[in-house]
């Protein structure tokens, strides 16, 4: 199944609003939790405030810690418009100088600090079934050796109150900054997007005919830069390609002028003639032509597929060159007994494996064993060899021929370059067998032959894994 199209934007969009709406929440609670903390610091100190004005009321009268509030200063303690408030002065025996009610005791009473003349601690509580906050501080008034606590205590009404005003007043906040936020997303996405498109339009309108690179800081933002190196590969293979196929027509056309023109005057001369010995001899010439042809035709296609810049039509995988070499040299064996040549191998018979394309190694072999016939001695003798020395792997076709002039060894592999006119070869062999050992990395070397003639070695570097 096809996987759907996507949208670069809506990749983006979807990678954004995920981990920008929980740092809005995350933002939100957080908010909200800092400002209850202080809320509750703020309605601490309030209490504590309450606890130390209790604490001005009490008197020492000698030893004895007395403590007397008229019903008017209960009142205006215990007075709120809210909450209720609860106090609590004991004794640390438990006598109590003033109560408006039993009030719970913290877990552990603390002690004095040592810097300050009262112990504090806050915590939780429940009174008649609702729950309070409790502040309890514990002090020895001045003058006086017995330590009293105070508590008071105050119902969360208020607290829960303001929880709510700032809850519901950052959200408002939060939401408008969520909506900014999503603006800001779309917004840069879609500039994002723009430029993107902007540099998919300057790389469309690349001119076709020329093939040239483009420079990515001119044709692109940075985050595309791999994208137009990638492009400028693409450009520089198509041109390799380009500059192949414009070779490979040119050549063919060249080549394929002379036999074709030369085929019309043979079937011309045909036409004309009367006697039917000429017109044997006419027809004969023809073949020829069409034979030579159809050599050159199949010269071309080779040298097309060899010479594949881009690799596509090549297919590696393990070769047994030396078995190849030897179904190579079978197929000729018929052409080389009607020439009069002897065509003999010297190696293994097998076990000697390279990674190639075999149609090409097969036709290099061929192309080597091909030339050596059409330039060599008559009726000589050409041997193939297949041999390992050092990890390499060297084929080596040698003749007994007249050999090739040591200053015309660099210009054999040129196309359509042949020393020898008369022959009936078409100048391909050589250089076919050349694109070969360059798309297989190995070196083509010309040389002399033991036998006398001319020795032509492919050499392929060793072969690993």
């Amino acid at each position: 199944m096809a996987e759907a199209p996507y949208s670069l934007r809506g990749v983006l969009l979807r990678r954004l609003w995920l981990p920008l709406l929980v740092l809005l929440l995350a933002s939100a609670v957080g908010s909200f939790v800092l400002a209850r903390h202080y809320a509750e610091q703020v309605y601490d100190r309030w209490l504590l405030d309450s606890a130390m004005s209790l604490a001005q009321l009490i008197e020492v009268r000698g030893e004895t810690v007395h403590m007397e509030i008229s019903p008017a200063v209960s009142r205006m303690f215990t007075w709120d418009t809210v909450d209720r408030i609860y106090g609590d002065v004991t004794r640390a025996d438990g006598t109590r100088l003033y109560g408006t009610g039993a009030l719970p005791r913290a877990t552990a009473v603390l002690a004095e600090d040592a810097d300050d003349s009262a112990a504090r601690s806050y915590y939780d509580a429940v009174i008649d079934g609702r729950d309070v906050r409790v502040v309890q501080v514990a002090m020895t008034p001045p003058g006086s050796a017995t330590p009293i606590v105070i508590r008071v205590a105050e119902t969360r009404t208020k607290r829960l109150r303001l929880e709510h005003r700032l809850l519901l007043a950052s959200i408002p906040l939060q939401g408008t900054i969520l909506l900014l936020a999503a603006w800001l997303a779309w917004s840069g996405t879609g500039a994002a997007a723009r430029h993107t498109n902007g540099a998919a339009r300057r790389l469309a309108s690349a001119p076709l005919d020329a093939l040239m690179p483009l420079d990515p800081q001119d044709a692109a933002p940075r985050e595309l830069w791999p994208a137009v190196d990638a492009f400028n590969q693409l450009v520089s293979r198509l041109s390799a390609m380009q500059d192949a196929q414009q070779r490979f027509i040119s050549n063919a056309a060249h080549q394929l002028r002379t036999p074709l023109a030369g085929l019309q005057i043979e079937l011309e001369s045909a036409l004309r003639e009367q006697d039917p010995a000429a017109q044997r001899d006419a027809l004969a010439g023809l073949l020829r032509g069409l034979t030579r042809l159809r050599h050159l035709t199949h010269q071309l296609l080779i040298l097309s597929r060899s010479e594949d810049s881009a690799g596509a039509m090549l297919a590696m995988r393990p070769v047994d060159i030396a078995e190849l070499a030897r179904e190579a040299l079978e197929r000729l064996m018929d052409g080389a007994v009607i020439a009069g040549v002897d065509l003999g191998y010297e190696g293994p018979d097998a076990g000697v494996m390279l990674i190639g394309e075999p149609q090409l190694l097969r036709e290099a072999i061929s192309n080597l064993v091909d030339n050596a016939m059409r330039y060599g001695a008559l009726e000589g003798v050409i041997t193939v060899s297949v041999e390992t020395i050092q990890g390499e792997i060297r084929i080596s076709v040698n003749d007994n021929g007249p050999g090739i002039d040591p200053t015309l060894r660099g210009r054999v592999t040129e196309r359509f370059w042949r020393g020898d006119a008369s022959g009936d070869g078409c100048g391909l062999g050589l250089a076919i067998v050349a694109e070969i050992a360059g798309r297989h990395g190995a070196t083509l070397s010309i040389g002399t032959s033991p036998l006398g003639g001319a020795k032509v070695m492919l050499a392929f570097p060793e072969q690993r894994g």
